[in-house]
């Protein structure tokens, strides 16, 4: 008999093999044209199918060329990232800084400064990311005519018309 866990365990015990995640690759909300920015992402929601719901924890993973997001910032929602392989660029609105394993980085909620991780490299690069789920959320894109507001799950010009 084998002293090793099983690979995968049930999702209503504390524990979860994230190999045994399924992952959506490219998946957005993101209205047209906007998607294609996040077609190399791969993305593995870890604290749904452990119950967690006062917080968010994705392992992701970004081809090369791909980014995390548009860059955007959050009026109610904290985020945190830590690079776990391969090497990203952060880009902020004060310009760019590479992550490498064991660096992280924090958006604090409120901060109009957007932000998005990017991969200039030439191999994969994978990063765990927590954000709480704060509601009345809203997301903005400077770069982008674009914003999204959590209360209403849409996506809109910034003149608050529909996408």
């Amino acid at each position: 008999m084998s002293d090793k866990p099983p690979a995968t365990v049930s999702p209503t015990a504390p524990v979860l093999d994230p190999a045994a995640v399924g992952a959506k690759l490219g998946a957005t909300g993101y209205p047209e044209p906007f998607r294609a920015a996040v077609a190399g992402r791969l993305r593995k929601r870890l604290g749904n199918p452990l119950g967690i719901t006062n917080f968010g924890v994705n392992l992701t993973r970004l081809e090369p060329g791909a980014a995390s997001a548009l860059r955007h910032w959050h009026t109610r929602q904290d985020e945190f990232v830590y690079v776990l392989d391969g090497e990203l660029t952060l880009v902020t609105d004060a310009g760019e800084t590479v992550l490498r394993p064991g660096m992280c980085a924090g958006f604090p909620a409120g901060k109009p400064d957007g932000h998005q991780l990017v991969n200039r490299s030439e191999a994969p690069a994978t990063y765990l990311e927590v954000g709480d789920r704060s509601a009345g959320d809203e997301v903005h894109y400077p770069d982008e005519d674009l914003r999204y507001d959590s209360a209403t799950d849409l996506f809109a010009h910034r003149d608050g018309t529909p996408w």
